[in-house]
């Protein structure tokens, strides 16, 4: 089944069928006007009548036929645009999906790297006060240091 008859439903065949009656009655109407025009003779005016009707009919068919010919092509023309457009639709939102992914990916990345960041200015500030508590011994140090050398040399120098 082709998209226009999708798009058509069931009124595909019927479609089919009346441009096949048209058609015919096309055909048919031109053989008659050559018929007539290599037999020329003298009618009656009603015969007549009859004839430029046909002719005239022929004409409005062959018209009418080009007319459903283009809508075919605009319908085909139609219905390619509208795949295409729903493939380009697919596209962006399967693009669309793909950034979000990636937005959540680099989302946690970051989380990931400020809690080691964190860590590592927790671990820092323990390191920091470790040295200023090491410092400080240092300090308490040399100053008994500084006092037992005074006395030293004070007591052994008097």
């Amino acid at each position: 089944m082709t998209d226009r008859e999708k798009v058509g439903g069931g009124g595909g065949e019927r479609w089919q069928a009346a441009m096949g009656n048209l058609t015919e009655m096309g055909a048919n109407l031109d053989s008659l006007q050559k018929f007539l025009s290599k037999k020329a003779v003298f009618v009656d005016e009603e015969t007549f009548s009859r004839a430029s009707l046909a002719s005239e009919q022929a004409r409005s068919i062959k018209t009418l036929e080009q007319r459903v010919e283009t809508l075919e092509r605009e319908l085909d023309a139609a219905i390619a645009a509208a795949a295409r457009a729903r493939n380009e639709k697919r596209q962006a939102e399967a693009a669309q999906k793909a950034a979000e992914l990636r937005t959540q990916e680099i989302t946690k990345e970051l989380e990931n790297t400020s809690k080691v960041f964190k860590l590592h200015m927790e671990e820092l500030r323990a390191k920091q006060e470790e040295i200023s508590k090491k410092n400080s011994e240092i300090k308490v140090l040399e100053a008994i240091i500084q006092t037992l050398s005074r006395k030293d040399s004070g007591g052994t120098g008097a």
